[in-house]
């Protein structure tokens, strides 16, 4: 960035502006396989910082066309959602002050820790249920603006459930509230002869005009993290028109997020597991169909793959366990490892988690589960205490381990986050494992929320070689062109980042791109706000910017 241009930032702005290499080389890649430069990193001390970025990248926009605004948390984007070339706005400096709780209601800032937001949740006997796997290391900004979930979604729905109201910093550089609105109380906002009011009146127009379409749009899954998530602002039923339902899973490109109202729920006193070894996936729909209607509130799984990997390469996995956990882990895992050197481990294994207040009520559904799998004679056994954790320790570590380097390999997350109907779900699985493994650059591990018909596939590559920077384009369309053809969706907790933008309009057809641009017009006309997400992102743009150095 011009020096001129930085002064005047550094003169506007009460936090920090940064712009030396190591901050710049630090911003410029996340979780994903990229890697962009951006100009500067600004730090915000509060809201009055945050309106003045949005003003001084508004007026020198014409002059320097390559300026943006890109939000950030805690950088553990998969899609490459939270880097871009113009300034990266980091808020876990400052904004990550203690939240509020009220009733059920927790009030948290973008820069918040969840594990931090969670340990304050806990104190009212209450938690975020849609909390992501990597709920140690993820943010409150980042959790809101990609519409997260995890493993207890099967029970409590995503992120776009919980968010009650957000505080935002719009294109205009004002601060605004979006909530749930009643029909008068929109007809008074389209009134408003300033932003808001053109904003509400315009969308209303976009929405309303294209209702039946947008409605037809909507992924028949029940998680979707892709494109604007317009068909659930206007419910006409209850004549609500929320625009909290666009904001959430937007991935900032709309504007910038101040804070956000959560809802929360008490946490369940007991939990009894039930672990499934399947060694082969031929009664995988019945076994899902049993399991469902004793309502889980987790339902997980993970290959032969990923339990291979986590024994492969078990110094490295152990290694984030501290040694307690390292001594834990190593009693836990001895039968894996002979099971392994006998060739006898599962090609599937299922964690069902039941979790309630009373706990025989939780024996019960456990003894009607084990009656009712009877017939299909599956290996099951019951996790108890320490066993439970065994299991969850290969469900969320292996999958942190994947997210880091592993000796001389690296992560490719680009496939990452497919979801179809769950009875479809053995049937995909197998066949974007087949995709796979027809490439031997490619090493890959499985995991995901059965019950969702959401799974995580995360290969593992030497990311400098030529042949598997070539392999990924044309792996990610034939994978989501299978998942699509399944009537699925792309991302059902990521969000689309640079990675799965270009694939949008295989995805949902030219029209409703077509709105999705309209949408991202009204909010931003000048495109200020995290560029190349959702709209205007290529897959050539992505790929000449895979990360180079790890």
């Amino acid at each position: 960035m011009d020096t001129q241009l930085i002064e005047k930032l550094k003169a506007i702005i009460s936090g920090e502006v940064m712009s030396d290499n190591e901050t710049l080389q630090t911003y410029s890649h996340d979780a994903s396989l990229f890697e962009v430069m951006p100009q500067v990193v600004v730090a915000p001390k509060d809201a009055k910082d945050v309106q003045a970025l949005v003003s001084f990248v508004t007026e020198q926009k014409k002059k320097y066309p390559s300026l943006s605004l890109t939000g950030r948390s805690a950088g553990t984007d998969m899609g490459g959602g939270s880097i871009n070339d113009g300034i990266i706005v980091s808020f876990t400096q400052h904004f990550n002050h203690t939240p509020t709780v009220k009733g059920t209601v927790a009030t948290t800032e973008p820069g918040v820790f969840y594990r931090d937001f969670e340990k304050e949740t806990l104190k009212h006997n209450l938690i975020f249920p849609s909390y992501p796997a990597s709920r140690e290391i993820c943010a409150m900004g980042g959790i809101v603006n990609n519409n997260s979930g995890g493993e207890k979604s099967l029970q409590y729905g995503k992120t776009e459930k919980y968010v009650k109201r957000v505080k935002v910093v719009l294109s205009d550089g004002k601060i605004y509230e979006f909530k749930p609105l009643t029909e008068t109380e929109l007809k008074k906002k389209m009134t408003q002869k300033d932003f808001e009011g053109k904003l509400y009146k315009e969308l209303y127009a976009l929405i309303s005009e294209n209702y039946d379409l947008l409605q037809k749009a909507k992924p028949k899954v029940t998680k979707n993290s892709a494109g604007y998530y317009l068909w659930n602002v206007w419910d006409k039923d209850k004549k609500i028109f929320d625009l909290t339902k666009l904001w959430v899973g937007a991935q900032g490109t709309l504007g910038m997020l101040l804070e956000a109202d959560i809802e929360l729920v008490p946490v369940h006193k007991h939990h009894e597991m039930e672990v499934i070894f399947l060694h082969d996936m031929s009664h995988l729909k019945q076994i899902v169909d049993t399991i469902l209607p004793l309502q889980p509130e987790s339902f997980e799984s993970y290959d032969d793959n990923t339990l291979k990997l986590a024994l492969r390469y078990f110094p490295e996995f152990i290694h984030q366990l501290g040694i307690g956990g390292m001594i834990e882990a190593g009693f836990a895992f001895m039968p894996a490892f002979m099971d392994m050197l006998l060739g006898r481990l599962p090609k599937l294994i299922l964690q069902v988690d039941f979790a309630g207040d009373d706990p025989d009520e939780l024996k019960q559904k456990i003894a009607t589960l084990r009656e009712k799998l009877r017939p299909l004679h599956p290996q099951t056994t019951i996790a108890v205490d320490e066993q439970e954790k065994k299991y969850w320790l290969v469900r969320r570590e292996s999958f942190n381990l994947l997210r880091k380097k592993v000796r001389n390999l690296h992560t490719a997350p680009f496939i990452d986050d497919i979801v179809v109907d769950w009875h479809d779900f053995a049937t995909v699985f197998t066949e974007v494992s087949n995709i796979l493994k027809k490439h031997k650059e490619f090493i890959f591990a499985g995991q995901g929320h059965v019950g969702d018909g959401n799974f995580h596939i995360i290969p593992l590559v030497d990311i400098a070689n030529p042949k598997v920077r070539q392999l990924i384009p044309e792996i990610s369309k034939q994978v989501y062109s299978l998942v699509i053809a399944h009537h699925g969706s792309i991302t059902g907790e990521h969000n689309d980042g640079l990675i799965r933008t270009p694939y949008l309009e295989e995805m949902y057809g030219k029209d409703i791109v077509e709105l999705f641009r309209k949408t991202k017009e009204i909010f931003d006309p000048e495109d200020i706000f995290n560029p190349r997400k959702k709209i205007g992102g290529t897959i050539e743009y992505a790929m000449s910017h895979i990360r180079e150095n790890w």
